[in-house]
């Protein structure tokens, strides 16, 4: 099982990139699992989404 810290890094690198099918069960298992790492990939989500909305309003 994935710790903490890896997960991390593959949630960040899921933001860039597709994960491998190994890669995403692993994830997937620890997400289940883990309410910390839960929080942080909403977290994640948030920033991301909040990014796009700030660079949209610039565009405009």
């Amino acid at each position: 099982m994935l710790k903490c810290k890896e997960a991390c890094v593959l949630l960040s690198e899921r933001q860039d990139r597709k994960l491998d099918f190994t890669e995403n069960i692993s994830l997937l298992v620890h997400l289940l699992l883990c309410p910390h790492c839960r929080r942080y990939r909403k977290q994640l989500i948030f920033i991301r989404k909040n990014m796009q909305r700030w660079q949209d309003n610039i565009k405009r």
